[in-house]
């Protein structure tokens, strides 16, 4: 029998975590299903992701594009009339990403053997988040599977939507920070080094301005291979340390804080929030269920304390919009709609016009960010390049005013 590790939720939704024995992992699932525990993760003991440095770049991860195309897909034959088995079957055989298409096969094969479709899904954890197990466990139960399926495939094109907008506002600005570096670097390391052999044969004592070029010009031919090797040393130093729960903390702390990004990371937080509190509420899920599985979907230590903190509040008997606005981290406009939606019975609909105003707002964001980012990167890449011509000039003009 082999011991794995596990974490999920037992019957009043409070989340567990513990070690079990089993077989397998299915084995193990089945056991903790029968103990009346709903285990969002699995895994072998002592190979848990935060424990293994390069785990992240192990993982296997599907656009969010493919992941939605393939529930759309999913909602649409299952409410045609086709069964779950011939569902899956067709589904991904038209699927383009192998990865997907290989899991949903996976998948269909414990379904034939019986099992359930979360459950199935459950063993594939690294593709399909705990939303998306959730609510097809919520469907299976209420017979509503396709209905399901479809408000996953809704959740997951708006986050889609949200995600390429933000890509293509920051494509072209990235290009030119990396269009613009590469033209520095080739110009300090491979054309300097003529111009400066020409610029030292003068036999004069030459500006500041030109030291200072040869010197990054010398130090960067010379000392390349040294400066790229600190760099990688210093990013895996990094890597190490935000692995750890303090380091985490302090990063996603600077990332809520850092001017106007942290204003635009904390708005895309507060857009999944929102959007999918609304999807399992509307789902059916208890709101205790809710807060635990959203709170997981936010890539954020701070925010998923701040969010179980206030969950354990509501398990106590308080209100959701108390908790959240003592923590003082959440916009006061979702504190605002939370409340009007507690007190009308409504907060499935406020928490969706929450999700759409926060992405109209992180389009504005994105915006003003752009049009302070492309001349601020105009403005250095005018002045280095000044700064190199200046250099290469100067001491032409001082031999050719001494010459004269």
């Amino acid at each position: 029998m082999a011991l794995f590790d596990y974490t999920g939720f037992d019957s009043t939704g409070r989340k567990v975590s513990g070690s079990c024995e089993g077989s397998g992992q299915r084995a193990a699932m089945a056991s903790l299903r029968q103990q009346g525990i709903f285990a969002t993760e699995v895994v072998a003991s002592g190979s848990r992701p935060s424990q293994r440095l390069f785990s992240g770049w192990r993982r296997v991860q599907v656009p969010i594009e493919d992941l939605a195309t393939a529930t759309r897909q999913l909602a649409t034959l299952l409410s045609a009339g086709l069964s779950l088995d011939e569902t899956l079957n067709t589904v991904a055989g038209q699927l383009e990403r192998p990865q997907l298409a290989t899991a949903l096969n996976r998948v269909r094969e414990a379904v034939v053997q019986g099992e359930a479709l979360h459950l199935a899904l459950l063993n594939e954890s690294k593709i399909f988040p705990p939303i998306y197990i959730s609510m097809v466990e919520v469907g299976e139960n209420s017979g509503t599977l396709d209905e399901a399926l479809a408000n996953l495939a809704d959740l997951l094109e708006e986050q889609a939507r949200l995600q390429s907008r933000i890509t293509a506002a920051l494509a072209y600005p990235l290009l030119m920070a990396l269009v613009g570096s590469s033209v520095l670097f080739f110009l300090v390391g491979f054309v300097l080094p003529k111009v400066t052999r020409m610029l030292v044969d003068l036999d004069q004592v030459l500006p500041l301005p030109t030291r200072l070029l040869i010197a990054a010009s010398d130090l960067l031919n010379n000392y390349s291979w040294l400066i790229f090797s600190v760099l990688i040393i210093v990013l895996l130093l990094v890597r190490r340390w935000a692995s750890k729960e303090k380091g985490r903390l302090t990063l996603d702390q600077w990332r809520l804080k850092l001017p106007l990004i942290g204003r635009m990371n904390m708005l895309i937080a507060t857009s999944r929030f929102s959007r999918t509190m609304a999807t399992l509420l509307g789902a059916g899920q208890p709101l205790l269920r809710a807060l635990e599985i959203t709170g997981k979907l936010l890539n954020n230590l701070i925010l998923q304390q701040a969010i179980e903190r206030a969950g354990n509040q509501v398990r106590e008997g308080a209100s959701l919009a108390a908790p959240l606005q003592k923590e003082q981290i959440f916009p006061a406009m979702l504190i605002q709609m939370i409340a009007v939606g507690e007190k009308s019975g409504e907060l499935e609909q406020m928490l969706k016009r929450v999700a759409d105003t926060s992405d109209q707002q992180v389009e504005m964001s994105i915006n003003r960010l752009l049009a302070l980012l492309e001349p601020v990167m105009i403005l250095f890449m005018g002045v280095s390049v000044g700064f190199i011509v200046l250099a290469i000039l100067l001491p032409i003009f001082q031999a050719s005013q001494s010459l004269g």
